[in-house]
């Protein structure tokens, strides 16, 4: 079981049901470009309802009778929730598909066209949410952390979907770190990404404790808002401090590899310390192949809205809607975890099956 992360605006004192159904989590990916209607690639963009994205790509692969290698897509998307996303499928040729047959459980087909370009994980440009919380407390409390949050933002952490089921792919990660062969590409690749992400939320933990969550320190390193370029700032003034809350730079924590840590003096000290805690990972995962990367530490969220719905089916304690886009990468669980002490009825389901 992981430990709990530090919370920024502390702990939350409302609390209320999340995915109490299916529908009261949407997710829209958002895509930085449309398929041009020409290439080998044939994109699909699927409304999706209870279903997950691998099994998707599978039965997708069966239909056009490809290699399950042949059918992409730019994220995995959550299966106890009604989501859009694109698929694709490399189909070489000018054949004219119709896919009024395309028959797979929780799927709808919403449009599809060819593309010169296969469709990739990560490029994405963001998703857009639309979330219901149920049987919500102390709506004043929920209010002002929802403007709080959207001024100041909440730490970026790895959300528990990149962990598993009570973090069970940890335990996989120190197993393949111990000698485990383990074939299959996906899998282990997940398994890396859990071990790499517990060292950056551990960081990010740390320097909460500390109070730098939003304080940059000497020998920080520094990305740039909207990209992922990044710097090195040996000395802090008031400039870039300023710069910070003005969210035109974020700090950044590593993404563990081989290769040295970017920072240097106070910054490098925080992240060397909590990295002796994770030598099997420290070790490990230079083996892969992976290498220093880094990641901003703190999340920001874009059209953020916030309404109280009454008298919805009844409802004896109010009903509260969130939507937000957030950028590529980032889970809307880390955002609701600030917000509100959340229980979410969809993992019984997931669970289960």
């Amino acid at each position: 079981m992981l430990a709990e992360n530090s919370f920024f605006h502390g702990k939350p004192s409302s609390s209320g049901l999340l995915r109490s159904k299916e529908s009261d989590f949407k997710v829209y990916e958002q895509l930085p470009f449309s398929p041009i209607g020409e290439g080998e690639h044939l994109f699909i963009h699927i409304r999706k309802t209870g279903a997950n994205t691998v099994f998707v790509a599978r039965e997708l692969a069966k239909y056009f009778k490809v290699k399950e290698a042949l059918v992409s897509y730019a994220g995995l998307k959550d299966r106890f929730a009604v989501t859009e996303q694109w698929f694709g499928v490399h189909v070489p040729g000018k054949q004219a598909f119709e896919l009024s047959d395309l028959a797979i459980e929780g799927v709808e087909v919403l449009s599809y066209k060819r593309h010169n370009k296969k469709l990739r994980i990560g490029v994405l440009t963001g998703n857009r949410f639309e979330l219901i919380l149920r049987d919500v407390t102390d709506l004043k409390a929920l209010n002002e952390r929802w403007h709080n949050i959207v001024k100041q933002g909440v730490p970026n952490y790895f959300g528990e979907q990149r962990f598993g089921i009570d973090g069970g792919n940890i335990e996989r990660a120190l197993a393949l770190f111990n000698g485990s062969k383990i074939k299959d590409k996906k899998k282990r690749g997940m398994y890396l990404s859990a071990a790499r992400s517990q060292i950056f939320n551990a960081v990010v933990d740390e320097r909460i404790s500390r109070g730098l969550f939003d304080i940059i320190e000497n020998g920080d390193v520094l990305m740039l808002s909207g990209t992922q370029s990044v710097f090195h700032q040996e000395q802090v003034d008031e400039s870039v401090q300023q710069r910070l809350v003005e969210q035109d730079i974020d700090i950044t924590a590593p993404m563990w590899g081989a290769g040295q840590l970017m920072t240097t003096d106070k910054a490098q000290a925080i992240e060397q310390q909590v990295a002796e805690q994770y030598p099997d990972f420290v070790q490990g995962l230079p083996r892969f192949g992976l290498k220093q990367e880094r990641r901003r530490i703190r999340l920001t969220i874009q059209e953020a809205d916030i309404e109280i719905i009454n008298n919805l089916e009844n409802a004896e304690l109010p009903i509260v809607k969130v939507s937000f886009i957030l950028p590529a990468g980032s889970y809307a669980t880390t955002v609701l975890r600030e917000l509100i002490q959340y229980k979410d009825c969809g993992q019984r389901v997931v669970k289960a099956s």
